[in-house]
């Protein structure tokens, strides 16, 4: 049986923590900021966690985590 590969793009989207929970930067902060607030591109400089139990554990199991 050949092995089990990860799903190479949720590895490079996600990080599973020490503590098994998921990391992941949010989204519009790669460009175009000018139009936006300064807290608004601060909070998008820290990394969310995932929230959903459900999606959570699909996707650790595409990460093989």
């Amino acid at each position: 049986m050949p092995k089990m590969k990860r799903h190479k793009g949720l590895a490079k989207r996600f990080k599973v923590s020490a503590r098994g929970k998921l990391r992941y930067n949010k989204n519009n902060a790669g460009h175009l900021m000018t139009s936006k607030s300064g807290t608004r591109r601060r909070r998008l400089r820290k990394k969310d966690e995932l929230v959903d139990k459900k999606l959570a554990t699909k996707i650790k199991r595409m990460l093989l985590a």
